[in-house]
């Protein structure tokens, strides 16, 4: 059975879980599905078309599944928040449904910790046990990848793809896809500054496989004079019996250059 505080409004066609607990000021609008054990702590709103599963903590202040922030969109357009287990959305956490610009929703995977005041826009779509630290800003049709990493005041440009065990310094402005398994640091345009091995070491990858991502690293951004990373991509994507993480890094570096901004996921613009 649901605790819901008395200056909670919840539209009659919400459907909260067991052990649901709903705190003060709170306020929950039609057509939301709330899983079980969620917890939303004080004056969060939680708007039409959001559905999340269990265990998911909503600190104060969040507002998740509002409109898209798109000029010319009503506040009553249609879309979906989907959002898996057990995540942390703490204070002022803001996550916008999806739009008729992208697939029609938004949606947020497992596990992730979303700190104060960080942002997720319209159609972005996020995977499992990505962190964000404080005020990071993510625009509307991104993708993160699983275990990404960003640090504080971290931006990224719409239709930025943020790669698997990716790290992206603080204050960094990601305008073109940061590739799996890096550190990513600058603005204008932020790059690639070396292989992430503590988050790789953390994440339990295999010696061979650190070692061949040691390899593939100097391979695209240890290069020879006057050689293109694009060259040095056609190089590795040519040798056989590539490790599965360094194939992984390969196809995705091989799909950011089928768009003139690095951007692979610009081929989907409407």
């Amino acid at each position: 059975m649901a605790q819901i505080a008395p200056t909670a409004i919840i539209d009659k066609s919400a459907q909260l879980g067991d052990g649901v607990r709903v705190g003060p000021g709170c306020v929950i609008e039609r057509d939301v599905r709330i899983g079980d054990e969620c917890e939303l702590v004080a004056n969060v709103l939680v708007c039409q078309g959001t559905r999340m599963g269990s265990g998911n903590l909503m600190g104060a202040g969040c507002v998740l599944g509002e409109a898209p922030q798109i000029k010319g969109v009503p506040r009553s357009a249609s879309g979906e928040l989907v959002i898996g287990e057990g995540n942390t959305f703490r204070e002022y956490v803001t996550i916008h449904r999806g739009s008729s610009y992208g697939g029609g929703k938004t949606v947020v995977g497992d596990h992730n910790y979303l700190m104060a005041q960080c942002h997720l826009g319209h159609d972005v779509e996020m995977e499992d046990h990505v962190l964000m630290a404080n005020l990071s800003n993510i625009a509307g049709h991104c993708r993160i990848e699983s275990y990404a990493w960003l640090c504080a005041y971290t931006g990224a440009h719409q239709f930025v793809t943020i790669g698997r065990y990716a790290y992206a310094a603080g204050y960094s402005a990601i305008g073109r896809d940061a590739p799996p398994y890096m550190k990513v640091a600058g603005d204008s345009p932020s790059r690639v500054r070396s292989l992430n091995l503590t988050g790789l070491s953390r994440a339990g990858l295999g010696k061979e496989s650190l070692v061949a991502l040691r390899g593939a690293f100097g391979v695209l951004y240890r290069r020879r004079k006057g050689q293109t990373l694009g060259e040095a991509v056609a190089a590795l994507d040519a040798e056989p019996g590539l490790d599965e993480h360094v194939r992984y890094l390969v196809d995705f570096l091989k799909r950011s250059a089928q768009d003139r901004f690095g951007r692979y996921r610009e081929l989907a613009r409407k």
